[in-house]
């Protein structure tokens, strides 16, 4: 259930979204270990940021899962993330940042209940 939210002031094309929306599923299901059927990934383009006091492009993600996460995957993650975002969209990874979670399995909800 890796799921990443990607927010970045750059407006999004379908073509672009598309193609983001599949290297980070790839990306997180080979990083992290699980299943790309377990994995969601959501953007959110044209959303207002201003980072280091301008409106230059920029991005926030958030990376949630249970297990799998720990220093060097999440440094990991946040090197790919960052490189997908600066091959599609142009966005200096000094100008993104990436907070990631490990749930409690009880904290995630699918199919009617939680994990």
């Amino acid at each position: 259930m890796p799921t990443l939210n990607l927010f970045t002031n750059i407006p999004v094309d379908a073509v672009t979204t598309s193609d983001i929306l599949k290297d980070a599923t790839k990306a997180l299901s080979k990083i992290i270990g699980k299943p790309e059927s377990y994995v969601m990934v959501v953007m959110h383009g044209g959303v207002p940021i201003v980072f280091a006091g301008t409106e230059a492009p920029a991005a926030f993600a958030e990376v949630i899962s249970i297990g799998g996460l720990g220093q060097s995957v999440n440094a990991k993650l946040s090197s790919t993330i960052a490189d997908i975002l600066q091959t599609k969209l142009s966005i200096d990874s000094s100008r993104f940042y990436i907070k990631f979670f490990d749930s409690p399995r009880p904290f995630f909800g699918f199919n009617g209940t939680t994990f």
